[in-house]
C-alpha cells in the first residue's frame, strides 16, 4: 500500500510540475526586442498541397524522366561567362548521395539494428556537393569540383548564350 501511495504520489507531482511549466509558456515567444512570433495561413490548390510541395514533386517528376537530356553551365560569378558547357543524361549527381544508409546503430552486441539515416524524397540518403557527376548524351562521364566564383546551372532546355570556353559537347570519341 505504501509503494501505491509514493508511486500515485510522484505521478502527481510530475502532472503538477509538467502543468506549472506549460502555463508558464501561454503566450507567444518574444525576442529581446519585444517583438511577438506570429502564424500565417498557407493557401492550398484543390489537392491540398501548396505551391512549395507541387514545385518539390514536379522536380522529382523532371529529375527522373526516363531518356531526359539536361543542360549544365558552369559560369563565372565575377564575368558571367560560361566557363563549361555539357549535356547531361538524366540528372547531375552530387558526390555524397548514395543508395544505401551512410550510419547504422546498434543495441547491443547482438541485438537489433536500426538505420538513424532518413530515406530522402528521391530515394538516397547522403548530402549534396563537394564534387557533381554526370553522363552526358554521348555517354561520356564528366566529374567536376565546384570551386569559389563558380555558378552551376541545369536547365531542361538550352540557354542563349554569348560564347562557352570549354564545349565538353564538341569533344569527340571516335
Amino acid at each position: 500500500m505504501k509503494k501505491l501511495f509514493l508511486l500515485l504520489s510522484c505521478c502527481l507531482a510530475f502532472i503538477v510540475l509538467t502543468s506549472e511549466s506549460c502555463e508558464g509558456k501561454q503566450g507567444k515567444d518574444k525576442s529581446r526586442s519585444g517583438v511577438e512570433e506570429t502564424t500565417t495561413t498557407v493557401e492550398t490548390d484543390l489537392n491540398g498541397k501548396t505551391i512549395e510541395q507541387n514545385n518539390i514533386i514536379n522536380r522529382l517528376a523532371e529529375d527522373n524522366k526516363p531518356g531526359s537530356i539536361k543542360h549544365l553551365y558552369v559560369m563565372s560569378a565575377y564575368s558571367g561567362d560560361v566557363l563549361i558547357y555539357s549535356t547531361v543524361k538524366g540528372k547531375v549527381t552530387s558526390s555524397g548521395k548514395r543508395i544505401s544508409p551512410t550510419q547504422e546503430a546498434r543495441k547491443g552486441d547482438y541485438e537489433e539494428t536500426w538505420n538513424p539515416d532518413m530515406i530522402q524524397d528521391d530515394g538516397t540518403y547522403g548530402s549534396s556537393v563537394e564534387y557533381i557527376y554526370w553522363w552526358d548524351s554521348k555517354g561520356i562521364f564528366h566529374q567536376h569540383y565546384p570551386t569559389g566564383g563558380q555558378i552551376i546551372h541545369i536547365s531542361n532546355q538550352p540557354l542563349a548564350v554569348k560564347s562557352v570556353t570549354l564545349n565538353l559537347e564538341l569533344n569527340t570519341t571516335e
